[in-house]
């Protein structure tokens, strides 16, 4: 008896994910390769944000510049306010007092745990999980609070400044930020008890969209995504600034490099960003908060480049001087960009509902990549 046989065959063809997917969190539109609906290969198409940041800045004044750091990662602007000025009193060897120095380090590690909260909240949702977004914006909005009662800014701040900040703590900012810490470790327990051993949630991300050591260091990966390969490099350890040296907290790192190393890194981040808000909060001392500058800031000619650990890796900006008021130039490296070039090698093979699984637990934030 003849059989017959059957052949499928399949035609390769492309489709556009974004910029209005979902998914993507933003103005980023990924070119698809297609076999049916596995991966075959991408093209991150990016440039949707046309905002020329760094040229921006060759016509501002250093301190005009400051508000506009806050755009280049709205959802972690502390840290782009640091990073600038931290680069601009090194080109002029501007002395910070200590007390200052420790209202950034509460500031920027409770913006680190917003961050995260953001990231986990929006990753969760795009996985199917609802309940942890709410929970993860209930806890956000508490952190807004304590921003807006310092600066009166709950996203963009414009708060820092060349030599400190620009206003002081409020008497009852300590009490509150320590209430809200021992309110939020339990909140990251329940996050845990949600996702990190539900099966559905292990079936979308243990395994999935591995990213080699390797492959992260040739790419200039930073940040979670770096230190779920296994490598425990942090800048906060690895290359101290501010007072960072005189608190104690770990580095956590993954083991599989996949997409649920990269969650469980970023969870295990936000409890030790509360441990350092803890232990700052304990011992922030008296004092001055801001080194007096000349009101038309003109540092010396030359250059620098500065760089600090923020929530998706390193953020550094390099500052060519000419001895005017205005930067002769500027160049921002963010975590996002280069953390976005290993997208298409670690999705190839995988299909596209698991695309959304690994582009979400790189934590991409479009305005880092747009600059």
């Amino acid at each position: 008896m003849n059989q017959e046989i059957s052949e499928i065959y399949t035609e390769e063809f492309f489709v556009n994910m974004g910029p209005q997917h979902p998914s993507t969190h933003g103005v980023l539109r990924l070119l698809l390769k297609m076999d049916g609906e596995v991966v075959l290969d991408m093209v991150p198409h990016v440039g949707y944000l046309h905002r020329s940041m760094e040229k921006i800045a060759e016509n501002r004044t250093y301190y005009q510049y400051i508000p506009y750091t806050d755009r280049i990662d709205y959802v972690s602007a502390m840290f782009c306010n640091q990073a600038f000025c931290m680069a601009m009193e090194k080109l002029a060897n501007v002395p910070v007092p200590e007390r200052a120095e420790y209202i950034r380090i509460i500031m920027v590690e409770l913006n680190r745990i917003a961050s995260h909260l953001i990231w986990l909240g929006t990753f969760s949702l795009d996985l199917g999980a609802i309940t942890p977004f709410l929970y993860c914006f209930r806890e956000r909005e508490k952190i807004l609070d304590l921003f807006e009662m310092v600066c009166g800014q709950r996203m963009t701040f414009n708060y820092m400044r060349v030599g400190g900040v620009s206003r002081d703590i409020t008497p009852e900012f300590v009490p509150m930020t320590k209430e809200f810490v021992n309110y939020f470790l339990p909140r990251v327990d329940e996050y845990e008890d949600i996702l990190t051993q539900n099966p559905i949630f292990l079936s979308r991300t243990k395994g999935v969209g591995l990213l080699d050591q390797k492959t992260a260091i040739e790419n200039g990966v930073t940040g979670p995504s770096l230190r779920g390969t296994g490598l425990k490099w942090d800048l906060r350890k690895d290359e101290p600034y501010s007072v960072y040296d005189k608190f104690n907290f770990d580095i956590p790192t993954g083991e599989n490099s996949d997409v649920w190393d990269r969650y469980m890194v970023r969870i295990q981040e936000m409890r030790e960003s509360a441990k350092i808000v803890q232990q700052a909060l304990e011992k922030i001392p008296e004092g001055p908060i801001k080194t007096k500058t000349a009101a038309v800031f003109k540092p010396p000619a030359g250059e620098v480049y500065v760089r600090i650990e923020a929530p998706r890796g390193e953020m550094g900006f390099y500052i060519v001087s000419d001895g005017s008021p205005k930067p002769y130039r500027v160049k921002i490296r963010t975590g996002s960009f280069s953390n976005l070039t290993v997208l298409p090698i670690i999705s190839r093979g995988w299909k596209i509902a698991d695309l959304v699984a690994i582009f979400g637990s790189l934590d991409v934030v479009l305005p880092e990549v747009d600059r």
